[in-house]
């Protein structure tokens, strides 16, 4: 192979240049606006919750609905990345990810609506195909910081959701378009067009790897894309589930908190919606820099102490998180929630980034099935604390402080966790180049 075939070992965050940056860059911009679909309606469900007369029984219902199909779609997706690359297998959700977005301003019903979130919830799927695509074009030693940039600057689209879409809202009702209760539903056409066209751009600018598509690459012998029993052999492996456990506990109580912040700021501290969706995207705004920062510091660890070091990292990112989160639950004013959110979404956002840093090293020739056994553990962990929030007799800071305890309890059982001998071997004989 020539060197513009071989994956990359060095990032340039502002270089286009070669298929491997192309890549990298058209990946973290589609997850970006994946979260637009995915999340565009949960800074306006304070005006669905009125205009649909929804309970908070209901309104939690909606929650653990717009992350369970998530769990299955992340599954089936990483093993169609596995067999027919994450160039199509992303066309195909974003296409079908849109179908849902455009029509869920039809629904009338608090069943109708439900059904919509559901469906909604398969675009969740997208990170494991971006985490799949970013690990096609980097080589070992910097792998842990692509996928953290990928991963974080698109989840950056969760906080940047919750400031525009009230804002693209109300332009509606400023254009006199529609009312102002009406306005939800014609804003969610604007990220179900951005899908579509997301899936254009995918297909026609990206490629699987730095080789080629897969297609091309199966009928040249040069990969075998019909592998047999990879998704078993990972479910076999007790790391993939303390990873599933440990990305339940941040990226599961990330997605939580996307959406539900909005209405606790408005439930809580009497905001208004585009304050409060202005406050909450300030918690997807971390996005910009600390999940990175979580992947460039499990590079680093790795590089000296294997994967061994990177897990207690991850297990101290863990526990600090689950501090962050009780002292946000119980914080009384307005300036000390801003100030403790902001201090767990740091280790959270910095513990999403480091989990994803060892992934890769899990099972090289199954990175699409462990990537996506993980993934879903962070919708498993986000659908059953969205059943705190749905008590009726539950506050939301009292879900808050339930959650902390338990991602406390759950950095220290990562720090338990001791990983194969083999795998240390091979992260630490990579040089790492930033």
């Amino acid at each position: 192979m020539n060197a513009q075939e071989q994956p990359l070992q060095k990032l340039s965050i502002l270089s286009f240049k070669g298929v491997q940056m192309r890549t990298f860059h058209i990946t973290w911009i589609t997850f970006f606006f994946c979260f637009f679909g995915w999340f565009g309606v949960a800074p306006l469900m304070p005006l669905v919750r009125e205009q649909l007369g929804l309970t908070k029984g209901e309104v939690g219902n909606i929650i653990i609905a717009s992350v369970s199909a998530t769990i299955i779609a992340r599954l089936f997706i990483g093993k169609m990345c596995d067999t027919l690359g994450p160039r199509i297998s992303y066309t195909i959700l974003l296409v079908a990810g849109s179908i849902p977005v455009l029509f869920i301003g039809l629904s009338n019903s608090y069943e109708s609506f439900l059904l919509f979130r559901f469906f909604i919830g398969i675009i969740g799927a997208s990170f494991v195909i971006t985490q799949f695509h970013t690990s096609m074009m980097f080589a070992p030693n910097i792998i842990g910081t692509a996928n953290a940039v990928t991963g974080g600057w698109g989840n950056l689209g969760g906080g940047v959701t919750n400031l525009v879409m009230p804002l693209i809202a109300a332009a509606f009702v400023g254009m006199g378009f529609v009312s102002q209760s009406d306005s939800w539903r014609v804003a969610m056409v604007v990220p179900g067009i951005i899908l579509l066209i997301m899936a254009y751009i995918y297909y026609r600018y990206t490629q699987d790897t730095p080789q080629g598509n897969f297609k091309k690459l199966s009928e040249g012998g040069r990969i075998n894309s019909k592998k047999n029993g990879s998704f078993l052999l990972a479910l076999k492996d007790y790391r993939v589930w303390i990873l599933t456990l440990a990305y339940a506990a941040c990226f599961g109580i990330e997605i939580t908190v996307d959406n539900v912040a909005a209405t606790f700021f408005i439930d809580r501290f009497d905001t208004g919606i585009i304050l409060a969706g202005a406050l909450a995207s300030i918690f997807g705004g971390m996005n910009l820099f600390a999940r990175a920062l979580g992947g460039i510091i499990s590079d680093k660890v790795g590089q000296s102490y294997g994967i061994k070091g990177k897990g207690i990292i991850l297990g101290i990112l863990l526990i600090l998180e689950g501090i962050g989160i009780s002292l946000f639950a119980t914080s009384n004013t307005l300036l000390l929630a801003i100030i403790t959110m902001l201090l767990f979404a740091l280790f959270l956002k910095m513990a999403n980034g480091c989990t994803y840093g060892i992934v890769p090293f899990i099972n090289k020739d199954n990175i699409g099935s462990v990537s996506g056994i993980v993934g879903a553990g962070g919708n498993i962990g986000a659908m059953l604390v969205g059943f705190l929030f749905k008590s009726e007799t539950l506050s939301y800071a009292d879900a808050f402080q339930y959650i902390g305890i338990g991602v406390f309890l759950i950095g220290f059982t990562v720090l338990l966790v001791r990983f194969h001998p083999r795998t240390e071997t091979v992260v630490q004989n990579v040089s790492l180049e930033v």
